[in-house]
């Protein structure tokens, strides 16, 4: 896992592609958070929440709306920036999972939306076990494309031969057996959901994917000028539908 830690060429690559990751990444339905509260047996509303790797801010905005306490936590200069410009309002403190700058027994919850592969859980887990309360929860989620068949299949075989530091994720995330290693008590939900978007959005997701920024220019325009014309022989008008499994892993403290 040391490939992905704050400070390496793929975590740092978001900096430069953190307004285009703000608007072509999917966000989340609201069942996600309701998923989160049945398995901590406890709610959002008035919570603390630490939102750990916030990046522009997308889960953190979300926690917002469902009445949390939120505290975005975020390494990457640029991808704070950006989360400073969209939602000013929300308290932003520059950090990482491995050591979050809080006291203890100070969260409710610590959140990590697409981003506790960037952690070393066996620093990032005793250290949301330190700030959390008794019966706090550690969340961790991830929106997964299903690449079972079809197109998405053979877009992530083409990723595989075209980016050298491809890295994607099962249906089924192994954060699991660490939270349990590290103490705490799991459990786990995957969420099935769908989005329709442009293809040039879809594009723009892409190239904000780590393994795609890190590429040279031209290497990146090459790619991404080859998966413009493959999504389009399978999406003629334009609109993209991409199916997802939402897996949801939630760890509650004693």
């Amino acid at each position: 896992m040391s490939s992905f830690l704050p400070g390496s060429e793929l975590s740092s690559s978001f900096g430069a592609v953190a307004a285009q990751y703000d608007a072509a990444r999917p966000g989340y339905p609201d069942e996600l958070f309701t998923a989160v509260e049945r398995l901590s047996g406890r709610p959002l509303r008035g919570a603390r929440v630490l939102d750990v790797g916030a990046g522009t801010g997308i889960v953190t905005r979300l926690l917002r709306g469902r009445g949390a306490d939120v505290v975005a936590v975020e390494p990457t200069p640029g991808m704070a920036e950006q989360l400073r410009r969209v939602s000013p309002e929300i308290p932003l403190v520059r950090g990482d999972g491995d050591r979050l700058p809080f006291a203890d027994g100070s969260a409710d919850f610590v959140t990590y939306g697409q981003a506790f592969h960037w952690t070393t859980p066996a620093r990032s887990v005793p250290e949301a076990r330190r700030v959390l309360r008794p019966g706090g929860a550690l969340a961790v989620f991830w929106n997964v494309k299903d690449r079972t068949q079809g197109w998405p299949r053979e877009q992530e075989q083409r990723l595989i031969a075209a980016c050298p530091q491809y890295h994607g994720y099962g249906a089924v995330n192994d954060s699991a057996p660490e939270l349990e290693r590290l103490g705490l008590s799991v459990r786990r939900a995957v969420l099935r959901w769908s989005r329709s978007i442009p293809v040039e959005q879809a594009l723009a997701d892409l190239g904000s994917r780590s393994y795609v920024a890190v590429l040279d220019a031209s290497r990146r325009e090459q790619v991404l000028t080859a998966e413009r014309a493959a999504l389009l022989r399978v999406f003629p008008d334009g609109v993209v539908v991409e199916d997802f499994d939402l897996d949801v892993t939630v760890g509650v403290a004693a």
